[in-house]
């Protein structure tokens, strides 16, 4: 858990840096949002879970 509320906020300090600099606007970075939530409750979301567990403990190791 520790590590998806990293990866939350990372995430998140990266939108809010592209749309203070106009790469990104407001209205993509919501429907972005949209779509992850809507995504969230999906038959899609434990493999993308696991997926980026595989990940993080691949990095980890290194």
């Amino acid at each position: 858990m520790a590590v998806s509320v990293s990866a939350v906020v990372q995430v998140g300090i990266v939108v809010v840096v592209l749309i203070r600099s106009g790469s990104v606007r407001l209205s993509n970075a919501l429907a972005c949002a949209l779509f992850g939530f809507f995504l969230a409750s999906t038959g899609a979301a434990p493999t993308i879970r696991d997926a980026i567990g595989a990940v993080t403990s691949w990095i980890s190791s290194i």
